[in-house]
């Protein structure tokens, strides 16, 4: 079977050029693909926009509507970093629906795995407020989808990007049905993802914040996924595994304080895929979040999505950082200590 991608067809009249989350960014992702070759052997699943039954279904119906108003006026700021266009209303209901269709096709068997290429991103977007450039949780709306609607009991979401995805661990705090993994530096905007928000009632044990301090790169991240990661992902046993896929934390953004490189993201990439296929049948799906060097993003991208259609001859045109790590073994050593899904 063949990686599926869907490309959100609706975005780039979502745009504000002089803020890093621009047109750009999907355009340069969209160039370096077609130019790579790979694009013609992934299989393309038509993009189709969410219902706002399937929005519902996550967030309030307060929210859903301020960012339909926001939408009625050629300009207007949700809040001080999160804007929205005239087109914006399409645009996010067409990133939500493109995620969707990626996961339609990998839990169906029509595709192993996939990639939503999709703007605007949805991370920190919250069950009532749109918020760190995201108007709807992309990730979080496929994953009620798939339980709700294809069968799936448990869906594990892994988010990677540099920010913590407190907008997903929001509205899946109390659920068990959906474990949250997210790797953050910190301190760093939002300000949360702290290690003891580990869930609530039913869904205690099924949150885990790694927090990361400045400067952890290939090195670390490759520790802590072998260490702590991939061991939960076994515990827990997802039916379908979903990464919030940020680059952002490559070592040239410029507003992460992370060192992963291009082949860093591939590196995880590949590891969560042999966990999917050990655990649920190869099912996983990236959806795209942050990152804002053009040339990072795009070539992390690319290099994800030739480990997801098994070609190993990954580029890696900007190299490690060189940068000393700091050690991340007490970090790793509490979560075994402290973490239900570990302790024990």
């Amino acid at each position: 079977m063949r990686t599926a991608i869907a490309i959100n067809p609706r975005h780039a009249a979502h745009d504000e050029p002089q803020h890093v989350e621009q047109a750009a960014r999907l355009h340069a992702i969209t160039a370096a693909l077609n130019a790579s070759g790979l694009r013609s052997v992934l299989l393309e699943v038509p993009a189709r926009p969410a219902t706002e039954a399937q929005l519902r279904a996550v967030h309030t119906e307060q929210m859903i509507e301020v960012v339909r108003w926001s939408a009625t006026r050629p300009r207007s700021w949700i809040d001080h970093d999160t804007y929205t266009t005239s087109a914006s209303w399409d645009a996010a209901l067409m990133a939500a629906g493109t995620t969707l269709a990626v996961v339609d096709a990998v839990v169906s068997g029509s595709a192993q795995n996939g990639f939503a290429l999709v703007r605007p991103p949805g991370h920190h977007a919250t069950r009532a407020e749109s918020m760190g450039f995201c108007l709807f949780n992309n990730v979080a709306i496929a994953a009620r989808h798939a339980i709700d609607h294809l069968g799936v009991t448990r869906v594990a979401i892994v988010d990677f990007d540099v920010h913590h995805g407190n907008g997903t661990q929001d509205i899946f705090y109390d659920d068990d049905r959906v474990f949250f993994c997210s790797t953050h530096a910190s301190p760093l905007y939002p300000g949360t993802g702290a290690e003891r928000e580990i869930g609530s009632g039913r869904g205690r044990g099924t949150t885990m914040n790694l927090p990361l301090p400045h400067g952890v790169g290939d090195a670390g991240f490759a520790r802590l996924f072998d260490d702590v990661v991939i061991p939960a992902l076994r515990r827990y046993r997802p039916d379908l595994i979903l990464v919030s896929a940020g680059y952002d934390a490559h070592w040239a953004d410029p507003l992460g304080p992370l060192t992963l490189s291009v082949a860093g993201y591939a590196a995880l990439t590949r590891r969560l895929k042999e966990t999917a296929e050990e655990v649920c049948n190869g099912r996983i799906a990236l959806v795209l979040e942050g990152g804002y060097n053009l040339k990072a993003l795009a070539a992390s991208v690319l290099a994800c999505l030739e480990v997801l259609a098994n070609d190993d001859t990954v580029v890696d045109p900007f190299g490690p950082s060189n940068e000393p790590e700091p050690d991340i073994s007490a970090l790793i050593a509490r979560m075994h200590q402290n973490h239900p899904l570990l302790a024990g």
